[in-house]
Order: C-alpha cells, then structure tokens, then sequence
C-alpha cells in the first residue's frame, strides 16, 4: 500500500513539481491549492501533509490549527517565510518541520522519509501501554494523557515530545537532543521550536495540576521528566 501524501500550495508550479517527483518515487499524492481544499482532503486521511503558509483565504497556520487535533500525521511546512519567528509559529500550532522555499527536492524527499519511518517505529512501541507518575497516567499505545482522571488533550508533537521524556524519566535532555529524537533525525532541521512545545505541555498540565511540575528545566542544560511516585 503506497504512503498517501497531501500537498497544499497555491503555487501551481510548485504542486506540480513536487507531486510528480513525489508519484516517481511511488507515493499516492493529493493536491489542494487553498487552505480550504486541503481540510477536506484530510478527510482522506493522508501519511503526511506538506503545507505552505501564504495561502489565500485560510493560510497554512489557520489549517494546521484546524486540523493538529483530527489529523496524527507529520505536517511540514514549505513556506517563503525563512524568519525564525515564523518557523517558531508553525511549530508551536503543531507543525513537525519546516523547510523554506527555494528548496531543493531532494532534501524534501529525505524529510519526507525521516518522518514516514519516525511514523513507522511509534506504531512498534514496546509492550509497556501504560505508565504512571503520581497523578499522572500515559497511554503509550492510545497516545492519551490522564491528570487526575481527566484526559489532556496534546497534539502529535506535544506527545511525542511527552513519550520520548517519560520513557527516559531522571534523564537530562538538551533541546537539540529532543529535536534529534523525537523528529527523528538531525542537522537538516531547527530545534527552536522544542521549547515552545514544551511550554504548551506545560501550560495544559498547569490547568489541572498547578502544584506539581512534571517536566523540569535544568538551566544552561535542558529539560527531563520528573520521577514522581
């Protein structure tokens, strides 16, 4: 069964270029040319989302917002914007990746790969479902979070982040080093973002659960997930 890729660009150009290069390798490829078009396709349920920003009518922020809750997929971002708030935005509404315009196709293609295997391997996880840390319950398998008998909502990313800190409790992480696990590979992409995720993690637990601080910064180093009983 070949991976089903979404592709949405008001660029026709460059839906054209991607997409054919795209079927060469034998993925199956939607195309969307506005932020409209590409939420209905989601319904289709792609492998994986390459989304541009500058969309007329709904942009690709405003599409990823609408979608990061319904849809589990990797979302990468190919947008002109290069400045880092920008990339910082995407990631926090819950993009994977992002990768500024000019690009090189071959660079897209490898992404695209690394997330689709990184996908791949989540689905593998190991027997231990379940793990608890005081009020705290975490469905590995069901990607769900419990605080106090209420369920949090995260994005994808948000429990990636959540699953890789958990499985490596006590353990002191570096934001490259998180970026490197979780989005599955390094030195093609930014690590700027991690952060942001971590502060929304944050946020969401602090909702229900103001007096314990799971995920603790250890400053000049990182972050790690605090070993509660």
């Amino acid at each position: 069964m070949y991976e089903k890729i979404l592709i949405a660009d008001d660029e026709e150009g460059i839906v054209t270029f991607v997409r054919d290069a795209l079927i060469r390798d034998g993925y199956d490829v939607l195309t969307a040319y506005n932020g409209e078009q590409a939420v209905k396709l989601t319904m289709l349920n792609p492998s994986l989302i390459i989304l541009d920003i500058m969309m007329p009518g709904k942009d690709g922020y405003e599409v990823c917002q609408e979608i990061r809750d319904k849809v589990a997929c990797p979302i990468i971002y190919l947008s002109a914007l290069q400045n880092e708030a920008d990339k910082i935005k995407g990631l926090a509404l819950g993009g994977d990746d992002y990768l500024t315009k000019p690009f090189s196709i071959r660079e897209l293609k490898a992404r695209i790969e690394a997330h689709l295997r990184r996908e791949k391997r989540s689905v593998n996880l190991n027997n231990r479902s379940f793990l608890r840390f005081g009020d705290i319950l975490i469905d590995l398998k069901g990607h769900e979070v419990y605080l106090k008998d209420t369920q949090v909502i995260f994005t994808k990313k948000e429990f990636d982040i959540i699953e890789f800190l958990v499985l490596h409790p006590g353990m002191v992480f570096t934001k490259e080093q998180i970026y490197e696990k979780v989005w599955g590979y390094d030195a093609m992409g930014d690590s700027a973002g991690v952060a942001e995720h971590i502060k929304k993690i944050r946020s969401k637990l602090n909702e229900i659960d103001k007096d314990t601080e799971y995920i603790s910064t250890v400053w000049g180093v990182g972050y790690k997930w605090e070993r509660i009983k």
